[in-house]
């Protein structure tokens, strides 16, 4: 299929130096809000690119549970191959693909564990069914088919019955520290507004790069 023809034309709201927040979290924080405003579904989920010991990158989504000035916070389970990849190399990348408006946000940075007591408080917010999923899921590995994770489901709610489901030990968060944060605007025959937010010493440095 020749896709060569299937484009759109951007809007011209276009993004100004001038209206950026020094602070790129608080930028994140003012697109967000804006996204969930609009009604945007799911804007916090994220793609998570890590790169294995091959030098091979995968891609995949995940979802945002939290961020601040420390960082973006996701959690997983800790021998998944995305944190295979991680233990190898820490260095990781996160898109926010917000193409219904226009714009994209790109964190570079790098990839921590959270404390036991973050993942431990995150795991008792989630649903029930949600904590006990995360007992049955050996995440990545070959499965021989769905009933096993069907029975194994049977077990894992026989096992806790009515009882507080306990944190797995192979489950729990990471917490993205950004180095650079891009934020993206589509603009007009292809002249779209990028800037990007680099940490230094001296605090984030901000530059406009060419489309």
């Amino acid at each position: 299929m020749d896709l060569s023809d299937f484009r759109k034309e951007y809007s011209d709201r276009g993004m100004h130096r001038e209206d950026l927040d020094a602070d790129p979290i608080a930028q994140f924080t003012a697109w967000f809000k804006q996204a969930t405003d609009l009604g945007l579904h799911e804007p916090n989920a994220m793609t998570l690119a890590t790169v294995d010991q091959r030098g091979m990158p995968l891609q995949r989504t995940v979802l945002l549970k939290s961020f601040d000035e420390k960082g973006f916070v996701f959690f997983s389970n800790y021998q998944s191959r995305k944190a295979m990849d991680i233990a190898g190399n820490p260095q990781v990348s996160l898109l926010f693909p917000w193409v219904i408006l226009e714009r994209q946000i790109i964190v570079q940075g790098r990839a921590i564990k959270t404390s036991t007591e973050e993942s431990l408080a995150y795991f008792h917010s989630r649903p029930r069914e949600s904590q006990i999923g995360a007992w049955v899921s050996d995440q990545s590995a070959v499965i021989p088919d769905r009933a096993f994770l069907e029975n194994k489901l049977a077990e894992i709610r026989s096992r806790f019955g009515d009882g507080e489901i306990p944190l797995p030990p192979t489950w729990g968060g990471y917490r993205v520290v950004p180095q650079t944060i891009e934020f993206w605007q589509g603009g007009p025959a292809r002249l779209h507004d990028r800037f990007l937010y680099t940490r230094g010493t001296a605090g984030w440095r901000i530059e406009r790069l060419s489309p």
